[in-house]
C-alpha cells in the first residue's frame, strides 16, 4: 500500500523561550513552509496573549503556546512551554517533504536540542 503522508514528531529542549512569542512562530512557520514546499492556511493560536495576569497559566505544563498552521497539505502544530524551555511539534502532511530538514531547521529556529525525533508512515 503507498503511503498517504506522514507525520514528523519532534521533541526539543533547552530552547531560548525568546524565540516562543508570536511573531517568533508566525516567522517560523512562513519559513518552515518555504523550506519543506508547503502552502500555509489559517493559522490559530491558544495561550495567554489579552488574558489578565491573575488569570494566565503558571503550571511548567501549560505555560506556553499552542499554534496550529493549516496547510493545504494537512498541519503543523507546536506547544512551547517557557518554564520547561521546550518545544513539541509534530508535522503532518500527505505531499513528501524532508522531515530531516524540518527537524534541523526547527532545532535552530528555537536554540535548542532534538531529544526526540519519530517518523510515522500514514497509510
Amino acid at each position: 500500500m503507498a503511503d498517504y503522508g506522514k507525520e514528523v514528531i519532534i521533541d526539543l529542549y533547552n530552547c531560548n523561550p525568546r524565540t516562543f512569542t508570536r511573531k517568533s512562530i508566525r516567522n517560523y512557520f512562513k519559513e518552515l513552509c518555504n523550506l519543506i514546499n508547503m502552502e500555509r492556511e489559517k493559522l490559530y493560536w491558544w495561550d495567554d496573549f489579552g488574558v489578565s495576569p491573575e488569570e494566565q497559566q503558571t503550571s511548567p505544563k501549560t505555560k506556553g503556546t499552542t499554534a496550529v498552521q493549516f496547510m493545504l497539505t494537512s498541519n503543523i502544530t507546536i506547544h512551547t512551554l517557557v518554564l520547561l524551555k521546550r518545544v513539541y511539534l509534530n508535522i503532518f502532511a500527505c505531499k513528501k517533504f524532508d522531515d530531516s530538514k524540518a527537524a534541523e531547521f526547527s532545532m535552530k529556529w528555537f536554540e535548542g536540542e532534538i531529544v526526540n525525533t519519530k517518523v510515522v508512515r500514514r497509510l
